[in-house]
């Protein structure tokens, strides 16, 4: 049989560009979860069933993984129903759109964005100061109603003592989150989802968790003030920034508002 060469065409790159896309995200977000060993599994259950199917066509190792593969389906939907529920919340708000057009935006809005940061960041360094612990949620563009709902709403100014008295100690807020949505504070005393990842620092508390958990099922940012160190870190997309000076903390704020 003579040897044909097919032509890749531009549909054929761009369905392979897409599915490396996919690949990505997948895999971006299964690492942040701490379940990159199971998407590693699936890539490999994947890998061998194409090539048991397609390449060797086994009919009847291929017929029962295909069984496999239709019942599999439902199987990763209970297993990853978390990630899952992250992806579609990502994509049906309107953090997309937001990116197209956000060079459309007016300048003056990002200065009074840094205007709002800094009652935040003075704040932080008094309560680390202080040792008094603070968990605030900096809400983006996944909307956090259901988790404000779960707190007491206060829709006030940003404002340095009105913080640092809601995470005083005596405070009967004090032991949730801080939920600040554009220029107010929204609510406080509210629950945050708690992570499950394995990978967490034993030394890092409760509101760490928290923190991580609510960053990787939206796109908001977490400042967390520890009570036991004083240190003042920033949960992002599923990861960590620890022992933030007050710089530091002034410019991730700044920079996750433009």
């Amino acid at each position: 049989m003579p040897f044909e060469l097919s032509i890749i065409g531009f549909k054929d790159i761009l369905d392979i560009l897409l599915v490396a896309f996919l690949l990505y995200k997948s895999y971006k977000v299964m690492k942040s979860s701490g379940s990159i060993n199971i998407f590693i599994g699936i890539l490999v259950f994947i890998i061998i069933w194409v090539i048991v199917s397609q390449v060797i066509q086994m009919r009847l190792l291929g017929s029962i993984f295909d069984k496999l593969v239709s019942v599999g389906v439902i199987a990763l939907i209970v297993l990853f129903q978390d990630e899952i529920r992250q992806f579609l919340l990502t994509l049906g708000s309107r953090y997309s759109t937001n990116r197209l057009f956000r060079f459309l935006k007016n300048r003056n809005m990002a200065e009074t964005g840094k205007n709002d940061i800094m009652p935040i960041v003075m704040a932080c360094i008094s309560m680390s100061k202080g040792r008094v612990g603070a968990l605030i949620v900096l809400e983006r563009d996944v909307p956090l109603e259901s988790i404000s709902r779960t707190g007491d709403i206060i829709d006030a100014n940003i404002n340095q003592r009105l913080i640092e008295n809601i995470f005083f100690k005596n405070s009967p807020l004090h032991d949730g989150a801080m939920i600040i949505s554009g220029k107010r504070i929204k609510a406080a005393g509210c629950i945050l989802p708690v992570s499950h990842n394995m990978n967490i620092p034993k030394e890092l508390g409760l509101r760490h968790r928290a923190a991580l958990g609510i960053s990787q099922e939206t796109d908001s940012m977490t400042i967390i003030v520890s009570e036991e160190t004083g240190g003042i870190s920033i949960a992002y997309k599923g990861e960590f920034h620890l022992k933030l000076t007050a710089e530091e903390l002034e410019r991730m704020l700044t920079n996750g508002n433009e």
